[in-house]
This record gives structure tokens, C-alpha cells and sequence, in this order.
């Protein structure tokens, strides 16, 4: 288990090192990847792939900086339609700041040089090269996966013409009779050794991201979380409003709130190895589909420790099911072990799924709520965070209270 939230000492948080795009990116991208039918380590394997295409077919700087980020967060749509998942990854890439080229790149991935491809049916140089370049290098895994690097090879010539740009195509084909096409970047290599490699790769690795840019990026990927069901729509960025709002309230520093607010964006991001099968469930969970629910935290936790600047974020994220009694998930916490960012992020967690809609009710109104935060506060969820929401929600979200509530007193009682 390592490191609690409380453990976590102050002399290793690091929360001033400096860090690039392509350290988070990476990561994240893993993330990306547990989703469902996903390939593990796709993305950072075709970027490699692809970045020695674009070296050998002579792209330019700017170009290869895009193809670079289109390759890593290529995916990141994670919609089942391939047009819908192009679409929609290519917004989210133009929110990140990368530039059309990269834009571009990945909504036009999946088209054929003969037009039969999606989601726009272009054609030949129609196609942006980048894009042509990207359909080589993921085909190139896809298809060396289980079976063999000649076959991959061999298929992709066959298309050449046909789904492929010839003149990449034999780029490619240059690389691999040079041996220079597949080193570190087989489905066999080290995760890890090939991630490496293609941090190494980084075009922009001498750019360190401003605090402003990091945030961007932790927003851009509570989206693609909350887009995995209609049911979690918003819910990542909804818990890091309350979870900034109660921080705030407690007079927690700057830096201790932007953490929060990173930390309750992050905090889902298990969740994406979660079948919708199992998120969209109207009826009672079996005891398997649980164990799959209980597991979310820890991946979370996983896959932010992959970004050394994230340390303690990933730390605070993975607790956000932990309760003061010892009663949560995955690791059966207590209070001792469970810092004032932690207990703040399960909180809002908590109020933000009692007030939204679920497959098996609707949200429940703040009258609903507040009982039953009474019950959990002081015994599974902090007090003093409860008190610091409900201040929140007056000055913030007061259409949010029932005037039947503010009528009676109820959280009048409750805040004393």
C-alpha cells in the first residue's frame, strides 16, 4: 500500500518540481487504455512507431510535435462509434492546447487512402499526412499484437494503396529492413522501458508546464471519465467545485487547494476500467461486479504515481472511499491515516453522488441529502468538512437547498 495521505511527509511532496506535457500525457494515457477492449500500452508504441515514421518520411519539427500528443491521446474519445470517438477526441486534444495539426490528426485517424474509411470518407492527400501517418503506426501494433511483426509487415503492405499512403508505407518499409522500426516498441518490451523512450522523444521536453496548463490537462481528463456513462456526466468536475469549495471554507493555503482540486478531477480515473455493463446497472450488483467497483481507487492511484510530481495527488485521490471508522475501500483506512485533503474529496464525493442520477434512482434533493450526511458525519465522514459544504452550498448553490430545509432550521442545526 505504501504512503497514506497522513504518511506522506513533507519532505517528499514535490509539488513545485518542474514537469512536462509528455509526463502526464503518458500516464494519463495508460488510464486511457483500461477501458474496455483497450490494448495496454498501444498509444505510447504507435507514438514510438510513429515518431520514426515521420523522422525517416522527413516531416518538419512542428509537424512531428503534433503527431507526438495526436499519437498519445489518440484514444481519448473512448466512444464505441469510431466517428464519435474521432470527433470527440479531437475536441478534447483542441481544449488541451495542442494546435489544429494535432487536432486534426486525430479526427482524421481512421480514414483510408481510398476513401473508405471514417468519419469524413477522405481521400488521399485530402487526408492530413499526420493522420496517414498515425493509421500506419497503429496498425502497425494492432496487428503485431499476438501474431508477429512480419505479419504487421506484410498486412500493411497488401493495403498499401488501398488504406495506406504508399510513400509512408515505404518509410516503414525502410525503417524495418534497416532493423530501426521495432526496437522498444514491441507488445513484449518493458512498459516502462518504452515510455522512456518516448519521454525521451518529447519535442517540447525543455517546455515545463505552468500551474495553469496542468490544471487544463486534469480537466480535459475528468471529462473523458465522466463521458464513460450518461450517469457520471459532469460528476469529476462537480466534486472538485464542492471539493474546492470546502477547502476554501476551511482556510486551507492555495497550493493545498489547487491540490484538492486536481485530486477530485483525478480521482475517477479508476473508474474507466469499469464495464458500462456494470456503471449502467439498474439492478442490485453481484458480488464479482463489486469487487470490480472496489478496485477503481487503487487504479486511480496506480496511474497517477506514473507522474513523480503527482505523488501525493495520487495518494489523496485514491482514498476518496476511505472512511474515518475503517469501513471504505480498497485499504480499510482510519482516521489516523486520512489527511484533511482526503476527507474533504470523500465528502464531496459522497454529495455528489447522493444528488445525482444513478441507474437505480434519481439524484436525491438536499433535504434527502442532509440526513444522511448527518448519520455518516463524525463517525465515516469528517464533521468539519460536512459543516464547511453546507457553508459552501448557502453562499454558492443556495437554489440547491430546499426552502422547506432553510425554513426549518434543519441545516441551521446541522452547522452549529
Amino acid at each position: 500500500m505504501g504512503h497514506t495521505s497522513v504518511s506522506f511527509r513533507q519532505e517528499v511532496r514535490e509539488l513545485n518540481r518542474s514537469i512536462s506535457l509528455s509526463e502526464i500525457v503518458s500516464a494519463l494515457s495508460f488510464a486511457i487504455e483500461l477501458t474496455d477492449g483497450a490494448m495496454s500500452g498501444h498509444a505510447l508504441r504507435s507514438c514510438l512507431l510513429g515518431m520514426r515514421i515521420a523522422e525517416e518520411a522527413g516531416l518538419t519539427p512542428e509537424e512531428k510535435s503534433s503527431l507526438y500528443y495526436a499519437l498519445l491521446l489518440k484514444d481519448i474519445g473512448n466512444e464505441e462509434m469510431v466517428g464519435l470517438r474521432c470527433d470527440r477526441g479531437a475536441s478534447i486534444v483542441g481544449k488541451l492546447g495542442m494546435g489544429g495539426l494535432a487536432a486534426d490528426t486525430v479526427g482524421y485517424l481512421e480514414e483510408h487512402w481510398d476513401g473508405s474509411g471514417y468519419p469524413h470518407h477522405a481521400r488521399g492527400r485530402n487526408i492530413p499526412r499526420l493522420a496517414r501517418v498515425g493509421a500506419i503506426a497503429q496498425h502497425l501494433d494492432m496487428f503485431s499484437i499476438g501474431r508477429s511483426t512480419e505479419i504487421a509487415i506484410e498486412t500493411m503492405k497488401e493495403w498499401s494503396g488501398s488504406w495506406f499512403d504508399p510513400e509512408l508505407v515505404d518509410a516503414a518499409l525502410a525503417l524495418d529492413l534497416r532493423d530501426e522500426l521495432w526496437t522498444h516498441c514491441r507488445a513484449t518490451d518493458h512498459h516502462e522501458t518504452t515510455r522512456a523512450v518516448v519521454l525521451d522523444l518529447d519535442p517540447r521536453k525543455s517546455q515545463q508546464l505552468e500551474e495553469d496548463q496542468i490544471d487544463k490537462v486534469c480537466e480535459a481528463f475528468a471529462e473523458v471519465v465522466d463521458a464513460k456513462s450518461n450517469f457520471t456526466f459532469r460528476h469529476s468536475r462537480g466534486v472538485a467545485e464542492l471539493a474546492r469549495g470546502i477547502a476554501q471554507n476551511l482556510n486551507l493555503s492555495p497550493d493545498r487547494v489547487r491540490l484538492v482540486w486536481r485530486a477530485a478531477l483525478l480521482h475517477d480515473l479508476g473508474k474507466l476500467s469499469i464495464s458500462n455493463k456494470i456503471l449502467d446497472k439498474k439492478t442490485k450488483l453481484t458480488e464479482a461486479e463489486w469487487k470490480a467497483v472496489r478496485r477503481h481507487p487503487g487504479l486511480t492511484r496506480k496511474i497517477l504515481e506514473q507522474i513523480e510530481s503527482f505523488r501525493e495527488i495520487a495518494i489523496v485521490a485514491g482514498e476518496h472511499h476511505e472512511k474515518l471508522d475503517g469501513s471504505g475501500y480498497p485499504n480499510q483506512l482510519t482516521a489516523s491515516d486520512l489527511s484533511m485533503e482526503s476527507r474533504i474529496i470523500a465528502v464531496a464525493d459522497v454529495y455528489g453522488a447522493l444528488s445525482e442520477d444513478r441507474p437505480y434512482r434519481n439524484g436525491l434533493t438536499f433535504g434527502e441529502i442532509l440526513p444522511i450526511l448527518n448519520s455518516l458525519a463524525g463517525r465515516k465522514l469528517d464533521q468539519d468538512c460536512i459543516r464547511a459544504l453546507m457553508t459552501y452550498l448557502s453562499q454558492h448553490r443556495p437554489q440547491d437547498i430546499d426552502p422547506e430545509v432553510s425554513a426549518d432550521g434543519q441545516l441551521a442545526r446541522f452547522c452549529a
